[in-house]
């Protein structure tokens, strides 16, 4: 009897590990220009994302980088894996919604609120952990159609 608690209680553990391990996207992300595809009138330049896992089961983003045109990038936003819209500041959208999909994928809305801005996409880790693959779909700031792959490189 004992043997079987026993067993039950490492099976539980074995399985609350594995539904709430480590996320797959913390790290540092680094913007391949290379492999990354877009229609955006002002694309990514250079972008670097600390991804983080929160405490309460969430993530953190904080983003640097450079925009074609020369602006800055440099915002940082956290957020559920609920699906919820949670804020955002000092980036091109002020709310985002991301819902895990499975351990290596993630579906996200970022929007401006009042504005034209509005993407969807999603978040593919490859199943080696080095590479995160973005597609998104939606419109800019100006309200023009875009579509975006960008590839990040785990540093």
């Amino acid at each position: 009897m004992r043997s079987m608690v026993a067993k039950m209680a490492i099976g539980v553990a074995i399985t609350a590990i594995g539904m709430f391990g480590a996320d797959s996207s913390a790290g540092t992300w680094k913007f391949n220009a290379a492999k990354s595809k877009t229609t955006a009138a002002n694309p990514i330049k250079s972008q670097t994302d600390v991804r983080e896992a929160t405490p309460d089961g969430g993530g953190k983003v904080t983003r640097t980088g450079e925009m074609a045109d020369g602006t800055a990038v440099n915002f940082s936003y956290t957020f559920q894996y609920d699906g919820k819209e949670y804020p955002a500041t000092g980036g091109p959208f002020d709310t985002i919604a991301v819902k895990r999909v499975d351990a290596n994928t993630t579906s996200f809305e970022v929007k401006k609120t009042g504005g034209k801005y509005h993407l969807t996409g999603r978040n593919v880790i490859s199943k080696d952990g080095k590479t995160l693959t973005q597609t998104a779909k939606g419109t800019d700031a100006d309200g023009k159609p875009m579509t975006a792959t960008s590839v990040f490189d785990k540093q």
